[in-house]
């Protein structure tokens, strides 16, 4: 092959190669490719009050709701070869995600709604037996403790950082460069609460379970699997991320990396 054809081919290589790159890099540029909950119908469960969509499963999530609304508190209990893991449910009747964090097997999800004082009665019970395409599928949606949506913030800057290509370390520099430790929402936030992704984002502060829920956040969106940790940091009861990056699980405690904490012991109570 004469030498100018030789160039010819090898510069079309190279142009091909930057394209499927670029191509690359544009498919994981969007959070249009996230998993975002929906409630379809089409495999439905109810028992008593509890009302359960189960259409996919597969994708790591259920959503649940109250069949009827009503004035009382509500309580979903899950319970998963063992292990038990209580939330709150909304009293209005609307469908909220449940993750299936614990992997593929049976989930059993009990109602109960509060009757008086502390007291609740159970108002029913669904078993289901959960399938997940991938055993980190429910760490690529949003639930109650890593709540955000189409439009909430966080989830559009990571669309403008993912176009750096690196979205792991974008996503950590963009942390501790532009957040901080809010001490006065430590002080004065009700025990209880679940993290707040979007005013936090917004104020560029919160306290750890706030930091940590806006960075499993702008990952997930991008296609990194990402849990939520709560546990103890030394004595702290502390709030942290593992996240699934090129097959390997990487450790980070966003609140340490604002300069905010030094533990050297963590111990996991829970995850999400």
């Amino acid at each position: 092959m004469r030498r100018s054809n030789l160039l010819r081919v090898g510069f079309e290589f190279v142009l091909l190669m930057l394209l499927l790159l670029a191509a690359g890099v544009a498919a994981h540029a969007s959070s249009e490719d996230a998993v975002w909950p929906e409630s379809s119908g089409t495999q439905v469960a109810t028992d008593g009050k509890l009302v359960i969509d189960a259409s996919h499963m597969d994708q790591g999530y259920v959503m649940c709701c109250v069949s009827a609304p009503t004035k009382h508190g509500l309580k979903v209990r899950v319970t998963f070869n063992g292990a038990q893991l209580t939330y709150d449910l909304d009293n209005a009747g609307d469908y909220e995600v449940f993750p299936l964090q614990l992997g593929s097997g049976k989930y059993e999800f009990s109602l109960f709604e509060n009757v008086k004082g502390s007291k609740y009665s159970a108002q029913g019970k669904v078993v289901l037996s959960a399938k997940l395409s991938d055993e980190n599928a429910a760490f690529l949606v949003p639930n109650q403790y890593v709540n955000y949506v189409r439009t909430t913030n966080a989830v559009l800057k990571s669309d403008e950082l993912a176009t750096q290509g690196d979205v792991y370390n974008a996503v950590l520099d963009f942390m501790r460069d532009e957040f901080a430790y809010d001490f006065v929402r430590a002080k004065t936030i009700p025990a209880g609460t679940l993290p707040e992704i979007e005013e936090c984002f917004d104020n560029r502060a919160g306290v750890c379970q706030d930091l940590s829920a806006i960075m499993v956040c702008m990952l997930r969106v991008q296609g990194i699997p990402a849990r939520l940790m709560i546990g103890y940091a030394d004595k702290y009861y502390h709030a942290w991320t593992v996240a699934l990056v090129d097959g390997k699980e990487v450790f980070c405690d966003p609140t340490h990396e604002i300069g905010c904490l030094d533990a050297k012991n963590y111990t996991t109570e829970r995850f999400y």
